[in-house]
């Protein structure tokens, strides 16, 4: 949502004409995660088919697509500048207000379908707790998320495999094959731990 607020404010400015007769125009955000990518997401990313250096997929890579879009339509210089979240800028007051109200009466549709199960496991989820050994593992899916531009699934794990080191671990993979949230599957991973994904699918298990 950070992201796309950049975005749709910049639609927004073309729109009315105010980038007309300009030569720069300066997005204020509260988002450090914009301010530190958004380099990456106009000169990198694009390179690399939205993949990061380690190969894993560039998350919220359409919204990063569409600001870049956005930038270019615009024609004149586009910065971004953060200023400090809950502040006394009025301009990051306002846009707090406006965030609240618009959260009490949704009325778009969601960003992306992300499909949910609750976990097995008493853990937490952490980055990078099941190292990548090309082994066979018994997992759960927890969540599942299809990232349209790179074509491949992102999917919160837990680890089943009694003998495993990694047992109710929860972390995150990815898959170019369907895995459903809520189901089991006997399945092999890769070595990579800057990239954690799925290399095969044996079967489908049926839970203990």
């Amino acid at each position: 949502m950070e992201i796309l607020a950049c975005a749709v404010g910049l639609e927004e400015a073309i729109d009315r004409g105010l980038t007309n007769d300009r030569t720069r125009i300066i997005i204020r955000t509260d988002s450090m995660y914009v301010v530190d990518n958004l380099p990456k997401a106009k000169f990198e990313w694009p390179k690399t088919r939205w993949h990061r250096r380690g190969g894993a997929p560039v998350l919220n890579a359409e919204e990063w697509k569409r600001l870049n879009r956005a930038m270019l339509k615009a024609g004149i210089r586009v910065d971004v500048e953060w200023v400090r979240g809950h502040s006394k800028d009025e301009h990051n007051r306002a846009a707090d207000r406006l965030a609240k109200q618009a959260a009490r009466v949704p009325h778009n549709q969601p960003l992306s379908i992300v499909h949910v199960r609750r976990k097995l496991s008493d853990e937490s989820i952490e980055l990078g707790s099941v190292q990548m050994l090309g082994q066979r593992l018994s997992i759960r899916i927890i969540t599942a998320e299809f990232l349209k531009v790179q074509k491949v699934w992102k999917c919160m794990y837990e680890v089943l495999t009694r003998g495993s080191p990694f047992y109710l671990k929860v972390d995150i993979l990815f898959s170019s094959e369907l895995i459903a949230a809520g189901h089991w599957y006997f399945v092999q991973v890769n070595k990579e731990q800057s990239n954690p994904r799925v290399v095969k699918i044996f079967r489908e298990i049926t839970p203990e």
